[in-house]
């Protein structure tokens, strides 16, 4: 959920259909690199992980990188790490990255492991909390720290023209405070939180945990994090799997239509299946279910309900909301219960549980005064703030977009970007466009990953692309092949949901395969959809 202040912003950007966060500098270029041996010469301490209710097995570790790779010696951070470990003889370890970006991996593990136990027949399955999300130095937007009673009303703060209309000019101003916001409560990871820096960082725990070369399976944003490592370190690659591939070309305006054109075929999907049912929420007609999906979302925007969290849920909550649980096919009747206890008891305890995505250890906002932590040592999970999820979405994705529209350009372009919008999705349209020019306000991110991540030297690697994924659509995945270059081979997956290792067998095991065998599936091959 989001903040006072958070939300008055997000009002304005959804009046523009824009979204403003964090001030993120430019990574220096990979080819400066000054002398990091105290870095890769450390070792990691394991341990069992702290808590209740974890698997029997995990372990949790830390280690230590520089704040700013080019300055190494004007600070440090602590990275979470978490564990299986190998039940055989290792061979090394293989890292996993979950997506996001934000996703904090420890819990992900903690809570999903048994999917990555097959791994443990020769590796160390190991994954961590990237620099600033979860407990390694968490950025924040203020969650917790605003106090409603002082918030101003959003609509006398955005202004308005003398038609009566939203002044977006006024609008931008409250988003560009919103950035000051956010680096004031994130410290100065959030200069340096990018893909680039972040890719560094696996370059040390690939040297901490004593591999020659990275063994890696990434997820959605976790394909964009392999990409640039094997750009950086081509030499240092081992096997590296990339699943649910993301764009490395495409200005987030681009994707953001792209993403809400998959949701809205999700949706729809998600939709005649539940129609089917005499308990779904929106009847029995699919077509009549879409118009009360949407008069839901506009009755919710106009009248918020309370939640849990102390602040109202309103309609584009619940957008997000549903958007988090069409990523898998699994999650549909967990989705269709939650929207029954919504709309006929008002109960938003189940569909809140997508949108602070479903995570079984919440954070719980940070006072002020105490955060961010200025010796970069990990935070506790209950300090971990609330909001911490898409601040560093936000954060991230700016550092790595080197696209600044201007105000003129932003007002001049608001009617046709909406328009766009809208054609995609009549649901998820303006929440994706109030994401979609988040960056407004903040410096340009780098140019590196569009610019540079093409033609690696690498070994081969296994690219799987899933035909019905509404995130990540499967032309990334054939159009990162090849600006990969002869080293990306594709795997492509007919079926449904976002990424393929967990809802494909097939895919599965031919991900397994490789990793531990070396055993590559040809270039082209497929996997059939599966019930």
């Amino acid at each position: 959920m989001l903040s006072t202040r958070q939300r008055r912003a997000f009002t304005c950007a959804m009046t523009l259909a824009l979204l403003g966060a964090g001030l993120p500098s430019v990574a220096a270029a990979a080819d400066d690199r000054p002398d990091l041996s105290r870095f890769h010469d450390q070792t990691i301490k394991w341990s069992a992980c702290p808590g209740d209710g974890l698997p029997d097995g995990l372990q949790c570790g830390k280690v230590t990188v520089p704040v700013d790779y080019a300055n190494p010696a004007d600070g440090t951070l602590d990275l979470a790490m978490a564990r299986f470990r190998a039940t055989g003889e290792s061979r090394g370890s293989v890292l996993l990255n979950f997506g996001g970006p934000g996703g904090p991996g420890v819990g992900e593990l903690a809570d999903g492991g048994k999917d990555f136990l097959g791994l443990t027949n020769g590796y160390d399955v190991v994954t961590f909390d990237p620099r600033g999300v979860g407990r390694s130095s968490p950025v924040s937007c203020g969650e917790g720290t605003d106090d409603a009673a002082q918030a101003p009303d959003p609509d006398a703060e955005t202004g308005t023209e003398a038609d009566g209309s939203e002044d977006p000019r006024a609008a931008l101003e409250v988003l560009r405070r919103l950035a000051a916001d956010c680096a004031e409560h994130s410290g100065p990871v959030l200069g340096h939180i990018g893909t680039v820096d972040a890719s560094r960082d696996l370059d040390v725990m690939r040297a901490a945990l004593g591999d020659k070369k990275l063994n890696y399976l990434g997820f959605s944003y976790g394909t964009r994090l392999g990409a640039v490592y094997a750009a950086q370190f081509p030499d240092r690659t081992g096997r590296m799997v990339l699943d649910g591939v993301d764009t490395l070309t495409e200005p987030l305006s681009e994707q953001g239509i792209t993403g809400a054109q998959g949701q809205q075929t999700a949706l729809e999907d998600f939709l005649d299946w539940c129609t089917e049912d005499v308990n779904c929420a929106f009847g029995q007609d699919p077509r009549s279910a879409r118009e009360e999906v949407l008069r839901l979302i506009g009755s919710l925007d106009a009248d918020p309900v309370p939640s849990d969290f102390g602040i109202p849920f309103s309609g584009q909550d619940l957008v997000g909301a549903i958007g988090q649980a069409l990523y898998s096919k699994e999650l549909w009747p967990a989705l269709s219960h939650a929207l029954t206890s919504l709309v006929q008891d008002g109960d938003t305890r189940g569909i809140m549980g997508f949108f602070v995505g479903g995570s079984s250890r919440p954070g719980g906002g940070v006072p002020r005064e105490d955060f961010p932590r200025e010796d970069g040592s990990l935070v506790d999970e209950g300090e971990i703030p609330l909001d911490n999820l898409p601040a560093a979405l936000m954060a991230v994705n700016c550092a790595d977009d080197p696209d600044r529209p201007t105000a003129d350009q932003v007002v001049g372009n608001l009617d046709r970007l909406r328009a766009a919008y809208e054609q995609a999705s009549p649901v998820f349209g303006r929440y994706r466009l109030a994401q979609a020019l988040m960056c407004y306000g903040r410096p340009k991110g780098t140019s590196y990953i569009r610019d540079e991540v093409r033609d690696v030297d690498t070994p081969k690697m296994l690219l799987v692309g899933t035909r019905g994924d509404p995130a990540t659509p499967y032309r990334w995945t054939t159009e990162t092949a090849d600006r990969l270059g002869p080293s990306a081979v594709v795997l492509d997956n007919k079926g449904e949901g976002h990424t393929g290792y967990s809802s494909s067998k097939c895919v599965h095991r031919k991900i397994d395969d490789f990793l531990l065998y070396g055993r590559l599936p040809a270039d082209g091959s497929s996997c059939g959809a599966e019930e």
